[in-house]
């Protein structure tokens, strides 16, 4: 072989071994709540979780260096906004994938935009099974968790517990609806009961008097609440002022971030039972991952936060194995991967529904008493493997497409 054919056979050897990036950049767009109900459990934070994981994404891979950009997006919880955001992000901003999404509603919009434009969704906040389920998508990754995943932990834990008898709460919209539907199923299986239809609830909202009222009379042993954020936060400080704790009524948290309870203080959520995929100080990887948010971000993360940079990574990652940004390509690169980072454990993605598996954890809230530091908030009661965390395939409708 002369010279001549030699320089040539490396060079396109060296080419098919480089990344292919659609126009040499890989960029990532977070589509959140950047100033309502959601913001501090995800927004900015999540915005900066995202370019951390960028950051250290292009640290670990040379080739990439200077290729990765992240943009941060608000939805302000509407599902019509999430739709026109999606597709101006992808048409006018050449996003290549989308992450966090809080609210299910918007989570449904923007993921059927997504794969109506072959674009890699990464759904770390919406809650919905209907995202792996009757709505699931070639693009879409549900991760982190899911409603299932809450009532199965949350609702069997406390049923289990003496919890016999409950009165619930939703928020009306996609994601209230089915955590409501999950969390019922869950209570009846573990062998309680509903003393009451469970009551829908405007979105957003700051009075719960009624439905409080409604509880003191019922006289349920759990008042179940199925609220996130800035929602949550009104009805546990309503149910403290309204007494229920004392006359006995417990109370059930469909789904809880660590920004709620230090709203409040740890005192008006203790003894509490809720089921998380993370918290900061769950061991020593954990709390070096939370470390370094907190410096950057100057406060400590969500498990929401935490849940953006590592399907931000691992979206990366995949575009690293499959040496492209092309979605097809990526989508082959995610199904069936297993990995455990800081965040998910044992962690393994189903190709058939595209839910990311990973374990999770029933937690308690502890007083301020039992804190040993600041932001200490929760004790473990059990962890849920991530084969038994999630539903069961059996029960899936999803028909990919």
């Amino acid at each position: 072989m002369n010279k001549t054919v030699l320089t040539l056979t490396l060079a396109l050897t060296g080419l098919a071994g480089a990344q292919k990036l659609s126009d040499n950049v890989v960029r990532v767009g977070v589509l959140t709540d950047l100033s309502g109900v959601y913001s501090e459990l995800a927004g900015p934070g999540s915005v900066k979780a995202a370019q951390m994981a960028a950051d250290d994404f292009m640290k670990a891979n040379k080739a990439y260096a200077g290729k990765v950009q992240v943009v941060g997006v608000d939805h302000q919880n509407k599902a019509d906004v999430a739709s026109n955001k999606a597709a101006e992000m992808i048409d006018r901003q050449n996003v290549d994938a989308i992450v966090d999404l809080p609210t299910s509603s918007a989570a449904l919009a923007a993921s059927e935009v997504d794969r109506q434009k072959k674009t890699v969704t990464m759904v770390v906040t919406g809650g919905t099974t209907a995202l792996t389920n009757e709505s699931c998508s070639r693009y879409t990754f549900h991760y982190a968790y899911d409603n299932f995943m809450l009532a199965n932990g949350t609702g069997t834990a406390v049923t289990k517990r003496g919890g016999s008898s409950w009165y619930i709460i939703y928020p009306n919209y996609a994601f209230g609806q089915d955590l409501n539907r999950q969390m019922t199923a869950a209570v009846q299986e573990a062998g309680g009961k509903l003393v009451a239809p469970s009551d829908a609830t405007p979105f957003p909202n700051t009075d719960f008097s009624t439905y409080l009222l409604k509880a003191q009379s019922l006289r349920p042993k759990v008042f179940g609440t199925m609220q996130a954020g800035a929602d949550l936060v009104n009805v546990v400080k309503q149910y403290n002022e309204f007494g229920l704790r004392k006359q006995g009524i417990g109370l059930g948290i469909g789904l809880l971030f660590e920004t709620d309870v230090a709203a409040l203080g740890q005192d008006a959520f203790a003894g509490a039972l809720a089921t998380v995929p993370w918290f900061w100080n769950l061991d020593e990887r954990s709390r070096e991952w939370a470390a370094k948010f907190e410096k950057a971000f100057g406060k400590k993360p969500t498990w929401a936060q935490a849940g953006v940079y590592s399907a931000t990574m691992q979206y990366l990652n995949a575009v690293a194995r499959a040496k492209t940004d092309n979605s097809d390509a990526v989508v082959k690169a995610l199904e069936n991967y297993r990995f455990s980072d800081f965040f998910a454990r044992s962690a393994y993605i189903r190709p058939q529904d595209h839910r990311v598996l990973l374990d999770v954890y029933t937690v308690q809230v502890k007083s301020k008493a039992e804190s040993k530091e600041a932001g200490d908030l929760f004790k473990i009661v059990s962890r849920i493997p991530a084969n038994r965390a999630f539903m069961p395939l059996s029960e899936s409708k999803c028909q990919m497409k």
